[in-house]
């Protein structure tokens, strides 16, 4: 059950980039739980951080390397987290929601391969399965603050007459 947590079901396995294909699954999560009240999922975001420690923890041994590249729940969760100030513009459709989908992948793949300032930190300071995630965290944090003035401006073009 670690292992399948820890793939995001097989896609940790992906022969090329598995850290991208770990953040589509992120992506298509997103518009699966975006039906949720932002409250519950929030919720759900921090239960998949806490059962993807424990996955990440346990998959580091079966694997035997740390931060394997099969293990990607961790994208999953920073993927979520940088499209989460999404759920707060209810006026998002169309091509305005497609741009800010990709906009939000791409910030959040950047600053988790880049790893500037708390990205970097959190990856140097924490070991086993939260060491796994929480540099991840802090890339999807970054890229949700970035998210947040761009969804901003397009749902007021949305609204615009």
């Amino acid at each position: 059950m670690a292992r399948i947590l820890a793939t995001a079901g097989g896609a940790g396995y992906a022969p090329i980039a598995p850290g991208t294909f770990g953040s589509a699954v992120g992506v298509v999560l997103f518009a699966v739980l975006s039906a949720l009240h932002p409250l519950l999922f929030l919720l759900t975001t921090a239960t998949l951080l806490a059962l993807g420690t424990w996955a990440a923890d346990r998959a580091e041994h079966f694997f035997g390397k740390k931060d394997d590249g099969r293990i990607v729940i961790d994208e999953v969760v920073g993927q979520l987290i940088a499209l989460a100030p999404l759920l707060f513009f209810a006026n998002l459709a169309g091509t305005h929601l497609l741009v800010l989908l990709g906009a939000g992948f791409l910030l959040f793949r950047l600053f988790d391969i880049w790893k500037p300032g708390p990205v970097g930190w959190a990856e140097r300071r924490f070991e086993g399965g939260a060491g796994v995630m929480l540099d991840d965290v802090a890339a999807g944090v970054l890229a949700a603050l970035v998210m947040t003035p761009l969804a901003f401006f397009c749902s007021a073009q949305a609204a615009a007459p």
